[in-house]
């Protein structure tokens, strides 16, 4: 068992978001925050701030969630800045988990406004209670998985409130990495009785083996990128897949709308945006089970076409359980943001 102590410490708080409420599938508009707080935090000065992301299936508590055995990501980050590894920062946990399991930290019609929520309320939130520096130069955005997408997009769509990006294994060459989980999908569909049925109870108690894991992802990602909610029809559950679930077969119009939202192939559209980063940390495992790595390697070609601030690393794993990857990443983002004041 370890008995390591934090040097500094962990606040819990909630926040009532305004553009939550009311959001199609009933999820709640009040979310717990996590703030971790340097050992410095109390000596006046302002601190750079880096909010974290998490994966698909998880959320901000998983991220601060204690265990006997190892330091979860935030304890592995407080003991980085005690030794002088990392240079002092305020990591900022939000909770964009929905119904399907993650929002994917866009806005949507069928799901709600997270990229909003993330940009204009946490962000402003955070710099009403804390002692932070309220500027993008002083901002990052980091995540793994999922979280990695959400951290692209918010730097791709929003430059105005971040600098510095980090993905890990996140979510990108959907033909490459998200593409064959269709068929896996349409399985757990077609035995669910349907997408209706699925959608209904699946949800209340998780997905119970790999292909109905790759139906509540695929779920969640429809509602993220090829939503259908109207006021009108109001045809729950508000998405539309982008494959037949009775035949496998791809629905072309629809996987078009998927692919508008891979960071990928947003790289030309969103180059002034790209070009205000002070840094883009990507990295993926050798094997990632998704083929996350061949996202990362052409995410990365794409990147340095363009001439922008890449840092990539490829390591030896999977897609799962590579939190430590953190420590690598977190002292180089935070070197790349304003310092304190």
């Amino acid at each position: 068992m370890r008995l390591q102590s934090m040097q500094g410490r962990i606040v819990r708080t909630s926040h009532q978001s305004a553009c939550l409420q009311g959001n199609p599938l009933g999820d709640p508009h009040e979310r717990d925050v996590y703030f971790y707080l340097p050992p410095q935090y109390d000596d006046g000065r302002r601190y750079p701030v880096v909010m974290m992301l998490a994966g698909f299936g998880a959320t901000n508590h998983s991220m601060a969630a204690w265990s006997p055995w190892k330091p979860n990501t935030v304890e592995l980050f407080d003991r980085m800045i005690a030794a002088g590894e990392c240079g002092p920062a305020i990591l900022v946990l939000p909770d964009c988990f929905n119904r399907w399991g993650g929002s994917q930290f866009l806005d949507s019609e069928g799901t709600g406004k997270y990229q909003t929520y993330l940009a204009d309320e946490v962000f402003a939130f955070v710099d009403a209670e804390l002692n932070t520096i309220p500027h993008r130069e002083a901002r990052a955005v980091v995540g793994r998985s999922s979280g990695g997408f959400g951290a692209l997009r918010l730097g791709m769509d929003r430059p105005d409130v971040v600098s510095v990006l980090g993905s890990h294994a996140g979510d990108a060459g959907f033909e490459v990495s998200m593409r064959p989980m269709l068929t896996s999908a349409a399985i757990a569909f077609d035995l669910a009785g349907g997408l209706r049925t699925f959608a209904d109870e699946v949800p209340q108690s998780g997905p119970q083996n790999a292909t109905q894991f790759d139906a509540i992802f695929v779920l969640a990602a429809a509602a993220a990128y090829s939503p259908t909610y109207a006021p009108t029809t109001q045809a729950f559950p508000f998405a539309e897949l982008p494959m037949n679930p009775s035949t496998g077969e791809l629905k072309p119009e629809v996987w078009a709308r998927w692919l508008e939202q891979d960071p990928l192939l947003r790289i030309d559209a969103s180059l002034a945006a790209l070009q205000k980063m002070s840094l883009i940390y990507v990295d993926a495992g050798n094997r990632d089970e998704h083929g996350l790595h061949f996202a990362a390697r052409m995410l990365k070609d794409g990147l340095l076409r363009h001439g922008l601030p890449v840092r990539y690393d490829e390591y030896d794993g999977g897609h799962r359980g590579t939190s430590w990857r953190y420590e690598i990443s977190l002292p180089q983002i935070v070197e790349a943001l304003r310092g304190p004041e």
